[in-house]
């Protein structure tokens, strides 16, 4: 009985057997199983997150212009020594890091030594190897979303706004390719979606290279005079957008807009005080001898140098700069009148750009600061505690240029703010003529370019001091052509000497090199 029952035992583990080695033959043979199998061990890496573009005026790229050739890795050993001199030198404790993880990776590979890499392909840079308007574009973080400028403003449209691409590869149980399956990509379409701004990168890249060879610290802004849309902005020093993190330990504050950051404004703002006494009905040709200095409320307040020009107009008061003309025209105008006029033209509120995307405010002086004598005649030559940008400011000389109608700083084509009349147009065809002497006879002779430039200098006092050096912002806020004006333009360099020896060479250099 026990022989029998052994025998039908091991019959039946026999057949069990049998069953287990059918069916492990039918799924080893099934073409469905086996792509379920490769499925189960594939992976992908992304290549290019399909973020949509951003372009100038002309719908040229401004952002996804190349590409860099990128390896796609297997962890381990093997992948360290054959690649370890492909990749840039400032991403090998990243690529050694990455080969310990135990899955695939991608990363740029250089040189010679990429010829090793079993897997390339070709991925789309952000920005350009000499970037290109970056404080206005901005940058993107470790997420891939915009930290600032307009990478941040339109984020959501950006995002997904391109083709997403990424690299599917089959991986064996220790972590290597399989060699039958070879990586390929797999593209999912986005939505389409790019931002077109108002720049253009002709003048833009004409604006970066005179401001890298000649301002250490400023900024370069460029506005199409009667539209106020923003042609060009360059705040220097530069930085790199693919490698923020140097910039943030240079600590140079390459990283600051200076174009829509406020400073103190000097003597730039004179022109505006010429405006509102035009308006107010104040005779240009009425004359004040200057002697140098002035007194108010027991403060006395100089002219540069402490120099008399004598007998002046308001033109050769702007010509010449003459602080004391300009200190007795605001006792004349009052706080009252200054102050609408700060209003009229849109100081002490920020430019927006885009939504959140907006400059400073910078400061217009409440009536009751300029209640004070002091405060008041320290408007008069744009001190005190008046603040402004330059990018307001070169829509407040587009505005004098464009017949005394001031139109919002435009950076998307779109603006809906309306456009204002904020003087008579025959007022501002008069100080335009005073600007154009300003650089024909006056301060701003340095900035002449074929005879049709027109401008104001400045050199502002910033009450702050450096090894007992007062630190002096410098500007040249000017117009080109002056008898057909096509762009307004303002040149500021932080921590200069003045604005005739810093600011007027570079502005003759820009519009040299406008269409």
């Amino acid at each position: 009985m026990l022989e029998k029952r052994l025998i039908a035992m091991a019959g039946a583990c026999l057949l069990a057997f049998a069953v287990v080695v059918c069916a492990l033959a039918a799924v080893s043979t099934n073409p469905a199983y086996a792509a379920a199998a490769v499925q189960q061990s594939s992976t992908s890496v992304v290549l290019s997150e399909g973020r949509g573009n951003i372009y100038d005026c002309g719908f040229l790229p401004l952002t996804g212009t190349v590409s860099e050739r990128y390896a796609l890795i297997e962890p381990g050993r093997t992948s360290y020594h054959t690649l370890f001199e492909a990749i840039p030198a400032e991403l090998r404790t990243q690529f050694y890091a990455s080969i310990q993880r135990g899955s695939p990776f991608l990363m740029p590979v250089t040189g010679a030594a990429a010829a090793r890499a079993q897997y390339t392909f070709e991925k789309p840079v952000r920005y350009q190897p000499m970037p290109i308007a970056q404080h206005l574009i901005g940058y993107l973080g470790a997420s891939g979303h915009g930290v600032s400028g307009v990478e941040y403003a339109f984020d959501d449209l950006l995002t997904g706004g391109s083709t997403l691409t990424e690299v599917r590869c089959a991986m064996n149980a220790r972590g290597g390719f399989i060699e039958s399956d070879a990586p390929y990509l797999v593209e999912s379409p986005g939505t389409g979606a790019g931002v077109m701004l108002t720049l253009d990168s002709s003048i833009q890249r004409a604006c970066e290279a005179v401001g890298i060879e000649m301002v250490d610290k400023g900024c370069i802004v460029v506005l199409d005079a009667p539209t106020g849309r923003v042609r060009a902005s360059v705040s220097l020093p530069l930085y790199d957008p693919e490698n923020v993190a140097a910039s943030i330990a240079r600590q140079d504050t390459s990283l600051v807009n200076r174009a829509l950051s406020a400073y103190n404004v000097g003597s730039v703002f004179k022109p505006l005080l010429a405006a509102a006494a035009l308006e107010q009905g104040i005779s240009a040709q009425e004359t004040y001898e200057c002697t140098g200095s002035i007194e108010v409320g027991g403060h006395v307040y100089r002219c540069a140098y402490g120099r008399g020009h004598g007998t002046v107009d308001m033109k050769t008061a702007l010509e010449q700069s003459c602080n004391c003309y300009f200190v007795q025209l605001a006792q004349k105008l009052g706080a009252g009148r200054l102050y609408q006029m700060g209003l009229d033209f849109g100081f002490g509120t920020p430019i927006a750009l885009y939504k959140d995307f907006q400059s400073a405010a910078g400061r217009l002086p409440s009536l009751s600061v300029l209640a004070s004598p002091g405060q008041l005649a320290l408007l008069g030559f744009g001190q005190g505690k008046l603040t402004d940008t330059p990018l307001h400011f070169a829509r407040c000389v587009a505005a004098i240029a464009g017949g005394g109608v001031y139109c919002s700083p435009d950076l998307t084509g779109k603006a809906t703010a309306k456009p204002r009349r904020v003087m008579q147009a025959g007022h501002a065809k008069t100080l335009l003529a005073y600007m154009r002497t300003v650089v024909a006879a006056g301060t701003g002779s340095g900035a002449d370019y074929r005879g049709r430039s027109a401008g104001k200098t400045a050199t502002a006092q910033s009450g702050r001091y450096v090894q007992g050096r007062e630190v002096l912002n410098t500007y040249f806020a000017g117009v080109y052509p002056f008898d057909h004006p096509r762009y307004a333009i303002v040149v500021m360099r932080e921590n200069g000497t003045s604005g005739a020896a810093d600011c007027c060479p570079v502005f003759r250099r820009i519009v040299s090199k406008l269409p």
